[in-house]
């Protein structure tokens, strides 16, 4: 079982995917799914993290990374593209920063 300290490094990790490219290759097809398959792996991460962990870590938008990734997942028809590139671009790099804090302070990352 995977435990906090590895979920919260998919968070990071599926950032750093994400930050590979660039918004001026949103035109891609396959870039587009790239970036939604690794706003999934965040969404999915947040939601196996312990409650305990979220909790003390109410600054973190976990219900919303839990929610993006359930639209992501099961109303696929429904998805605002440009909304997820602003997710991309205005939130990703704030999450970042507090998520490697986190693995910083309490987790000994």
């Amino acid at each position: 079982m995977r435990d906090d300290r590895e979920r919260l490094r998919d968070i990071v990790d599926a950032i750093l995917s994400i930050e590979r490219y660039p918004r001026d290759k949103e035109d891609s097809e396959l870039i587009e799914s790239w970036v939604l398959r690794h706003l999934q792996i965040i969404g999915e991460a947040a939601s196996k993290l312990s409650t305990a962990l979220r909790t003390a870590h109410p600054d973190v938008p976990w219900v919303e990374m839990i929610a993006m990734r359930n639209i992501l997942v099961h109303d696929y028809f429904g998805i605002d593209t440009n909304e997820v590139w602003a997710v991309v671009e205005k939130d990703l790099p704030k999450l970042k920063q507090k998520i490697e804090a986190i693995l910083q302070a309490e987790l000994g990352a």
